[in-house]
């Protein structure tokens, strides 16, 4: 080869080399063994490879932290609300929810939370009662239907053999998790009582027997 052509050569490559130099793949130019020096691609912007990108909401997470967030009425108010307006009421169960869309409701709408409570009347007799979560006015109260005497019975004996109160079984529950109590449920011989924690949205169960008002059972729903 010629001196003029090996000139030429050396030039090119050097342009090359030049050329390829801002590229995010970098290679060594003029490495005569053939070796190659790749550079690591860049992460994407904003890309998070920490612990705290490990700690995304799940779904029911999710659910949890809206609807407690938007709720202004503590449960305790609401079941108050609900039982005076049931003569001789017992609170029997209470849960927070979305309220449903209105019937005949063109559109949904923003959602509302709501407490969806049952109030057992002083003969048994089953009542549904809404109270909105915001407001705290009561949106719906109704007689349960298709209640015969037996389930009336029933409901007024369980009701009657509970020495503990809906009060006393939340009391137990939030001193061992502090946290938002999302429902209560008498649940046969016991109290269930669900308590959201605001720092991780996780859902706590206490069964409380409703007679010792000791904690029979706890689980930790971390979905």
């Amino acid at each position: 080869m010629t001196a003029q052509l090996r000139l030429r050569t050396v030039s090119v490559a050097a342009a090359v080399c030049a050329a390829v130099a801002s590229a995010p793949l970098l290679t060594a130019c003029g490495d005569t063994g053939g070796s190659r020096v790749a550079a690591a691609a860049p992460s994407p912007q904003g890309s998070r490879t920490g612990p705290a990108s490990q700690r995304r909401h799940t779904e029911d997470q999710a659910e949890r932290e809206a609807l407690v967030q938007a709720t202004k009425v503590p449960w305790d108010k609401a079941a108050a609300t609900a039982v005076g307006g049931v003569e001789g009421g017992k609170l029997t169960e209470i849960e927070l929810r979305w309220a449903r869309a209105a019937v005949g409701s063109p559109s949904p709408g923003p959602r509302t939370p709501e407490w969806d409570t049952t109030v057992a009347a002083g003969d048994g007799t089953a009542h549904t009662v809404r109270v909105d979560a915001v407001t705290g006015k009561v949106t719906e109260s109704r007689v349960d239907p298709g209640q015969d005497p037996e389930d009336k019975r029933e409901l007024a004996a369980r009701v009657g053999a509970a020495k503990v109160t809906p009060q006393q079984a939340a009391k137990t529950a939030t001193d061992r998790t502090k946290g938002t109590i999302t429902a209560v449920e008498l649940d046969d011989t016991v109290w269930s009582v669900d308590v959201v924690t605001t720092n991780d949205w996780y859902k706590t169960t206490y069964d409380i027997d409703t007679r010792s008002g000791k904690v029979v059972r706890e689980h930790v729903d971390r979905d």
